[in-house]
């Protein structure tokens, strides 16, 4: 069994994408740590949840009900309500106390403590020196990315040179955010920047982000081939909720 990290801003991540691999990974006996910056239990972001503000195309954008459920299944468990605090994550590390790292995402304001904290990006390029499973999926491969490391001869290069991923398209960014702008504004734009061309330009290569096929649907437990992923060695990473029972399912595979 593997106890597997996650860490979490204090609001706005994406349920989905922590609900399903919580779900899948603890169905397979694995364990799970949270950690936030103050130690108090996280906040999914809510439009995500219940779909508000996003009138018809709620249905499209929104969480689907499965998801929400292993969200609010997740959220009532005893790792959940208990989290560490995200300054006590080096000291689990020397510790040994993690096996696994899991980076969900989300685009909300609210994760930008999150994709820029210093401590964090420290224990994923903890993890990465150490060769241990890191899974990633949508804006948590930007946490990845902005990852550096910390000695030797890639010092100060992402953790994720030399790697392929993929992430968080342009394509998928940039159709949420026309779609809502006029009724949200930015809220689809957690940057000016998008994922894809962030990620990619950390990479040794532009060829090495991987978009993958067009994305119409959202995966399941039963269509899993419908998700898509990229697995680099250790390093997983997934597109957008639409890849998350995919993505949830192959990390199980890995820590098996």
């Amino acid at each position: 069994m593997a106890t597997i990290l996650v860490p979490l801003p204090r609001r706005d991540f994406d349920p989905t994408e922590a609900g399903v691999p919580w779900r899948v990974l603890t169905e397979a006996g694995h364990a799970f740590v949270f950690a936030t910056p103050d130690a108090a239990p996280a906040q999914a972001d809510p439009r995500m949840l219940k779909g508000s503000d996003l009138g018809l195309l709620a249905a499209m954008l929104r969480a689907q009900s499965n998801a929400v459920a292993d969200h609010d299944r997740m959220a009532q468990s005893a790792a959940y309500r208990s989290p560490i605090a995200w300054s006590t994550i080096a000291g689990g590390l020397a510790a040994g106390r993690f096996d696994a790292l899991l980076l969900p995402g989300g685009h909300a304001p609210g994760m930008r403590e999150y994709l820029e904290s210093a401590e964090l990006q420290s224990a994923v390029a903890t993890f990465f020196e150490r060769d241990l499973p890191v899974a990633a999926i949508c804006h948590g491969t930007v946490l990845a990315a902005r990852s550096r490391v910390a000695r030797g001869e890639g010092a100060g290069r992402s953790v994720l040179y030399g790697r392929r991923t993929t992430g968080l398209t342009r394509q998928l960014e940039m159709l949420a955010w026309r779609l809502t702008r006029r009724r949200l504004g930015d809220y689809y734009r957690t940057y000016p920047q998008t994922v894809q061309d962030e990620v990619a330009a950390a990479l040794r290569s532009t060829r090495d982000f991987l978009a993958g096929p067009p994305a119409l649907l959202r995966d399941s437990d039963r269509l899993r081939r419908v998700g898509f992923t990229v697995r680099d060695g250790r390093y997983l990473s997934a597109r957008w909720p639409g890849d998350a029972h995919r993505f949830a399912h192959e990390l199980a595979g890995m820590l098996a």
